[in-house]
């Protein structure tokens, strides 16, 4: 039985293209993101543990297997949400994993967000 008072986990993700984008998301929403735990692929990760100072538990990058470790997760149900800023101007070498992930969050019906409105939308009480 999951406890009701444990603290819940989102997880971040952002295409090179999009970074700036989660970062500026992160930034604004940043009392809010820390009440959550927080799980991220690598690099963004980094970005937002060293200019935030958000504490991230770090999966691999995206392309060496980080979206498929999230949607692990996502099928365990142990991830409230997924923010995943998509470039979708730009080809991805592991559009594979990054289906898989939009599959299983669809499956589980897990909320995902793909770019900053919707993100804002979900983290501004109206859904989370």
């Amino acid at each position: 039985m999951t406890d009701p008072n444990a603290r819940k986990t989102l997880a971040l993700i952002a295409h090179d293209g999009k970074k700036q984008t989660m970062l500026e998301f992160a930034r604004e929403h940043q009392a809010v993101l820390a009440r959550y735990d927080l799980i991220a692929t690598n690099t963004t990760g980094r970005v937002l543990r060293d200019e935030l100072g958000l504490a991230i538990t770090l999966m691999l990058s995206g392309p060496m297997g980080g979206d498929a470790q999230i949607a692990a997760q996502v099928a365990e149900g142990k991830i409230e949400a997924v923010f995943f800023f998509i470039d979708p101007l730009a080809a991805q070498p592991h559009d594979p994993d990054i289906n898989g992930l939009l599959r299983i969050c669809n499956v589980h019906n897990v909320p995902l967000a793909t770019n900053a409105a919707s993100a804002s939308y979900m983290i501004s009480g109206r859904a989370l």
